[in-house]
Order: C-alpha cells, then sequence, then structure tokens
C-alpha cells in the first residue's frame, strides 16, 4: 500500500488551489509542472519544476518568459502564480495592453540577442561598456516614465524599481 508523504499532500493541496484559480495544470512525471490559465483570449502558462533539496524553481513562459527563481515552498509557487495572474487581469484593463505586452516580448528577445553576442564573439571591453551604457539609459527611462505614472497594484510592491 503506497503512502503519500506530508510534501506530496501540501503540493496535491497546492494543485488543488491553482486549479480552483482556473488553472489547468499538467504534471510531467512528478516533478514537473506546467501551469496555463486563459484571461479572456490572453494566456499565460508557467512552468515549476522541485529541485533535489525540495525548493521550487518557477518561471512564467507566456506571454514572455520571466524567472521567478527557487521558492521555499508549494504555497510560494501558488502565491507567486495568483498575484502574478491578478497583475495580468489589472493590466489587461489598460488600452495599452498590447503595446506593453509586445514592448516587453521586443525586451526578452534583446536578452537572447545580447546572449548569442556573448556566447559567438569575442566582445570587446570598449563595445560592452557601450552596452552597459545604453542599458542604463533604458533603466533611467523606466525609472522616470515610473515617477510620472500611476500606481495601479497594490497587492504586492515591486521588487525591481
Amino acid at each position: 500500500m503506497a503512502y503519500m508523504t506530508i510534501r506530496q499532500i501540501r503540493h496535491q493541496m497546492c494543485l488543488t488551489k491553482l486549479r480552483d484559480m482556473g488553472c489547468e495544470v499538467i504534471s510531467i512525471q512528478g516533478v514537473m509542472f506546467y501551469v496555463k490559465y486563459k484571461l479572456d483570449d490572453f494566456k499565460i502558462s508557467y512552468m515549476y519544476h522541485i529541485n533535489e533539496d525540495n525548493t521550487y524553481y518557477l518561471e512564467r513562459i507566456k506571454p514572455y518568459v520571466v524567472s521567478a527563481g527557487d521558492l521555499k515552498s508549494e504555497e510560494d509557487v501558488v502565491s507567486l502564480i495568483k498575484i502574478d495572474i491578478n497583475q495580468f487581469h489589472n493590466a489587461k484593463k489598460s488600452k495599452n495592453f498590447q503595446s506593453f505586452i509586445k514592448l516587453d516580448t521586443e525586451l526578452s528577445k534583446t536578452v537572447k540577442t545580447f546572449e548569442d553576442l556573448f556566447l559567438y564573439y569575442n566582445i570587446s571591453e570598449k563595445d560592452t561598456k557601450l552596452i552597459k551604457k545604453e542599458i542604463e539609459k533604458i533603466e533611467n527611462l523606466i525609472k522616470e516614465i515610473k515617477s510620472r505614472s500611476q500606481r495601479v497594484f497594490y497587492d504586492k510592491d515591486p521588487e525591481n524599481i
């Protein structure tokens, strides 16, 4: 007779919470999980897996890839996905939503392009500094725009600005 560990029971409870939120959860060999959520015609997807030390690695893979990193518990995974979905519910109300998604997708593509540059070519220190300057300009622009924009989501504080 097979018995479930406390950890397995807790994880099953979290899977139930995700499903109750409207997510479809697909288990891949019991250690990796694909979570899909549909917001009208807009799709959000996540992947997480259980690490050897019983922590969880989570990333959003759709509409664009963003790593949430390592999380300590199943509850942290559910909480982060719930907040993320709530943020998209809120953001979808914006008339600029599609532009935001396109822009974020382009930024993600730029990161991949930079990685190709770094991995396939020997880049001079001068050129590396040029790229760093441009990144700093974008970061400053983002902070400037934030300072003149109205905050609309309060369930969680921003982590990077």
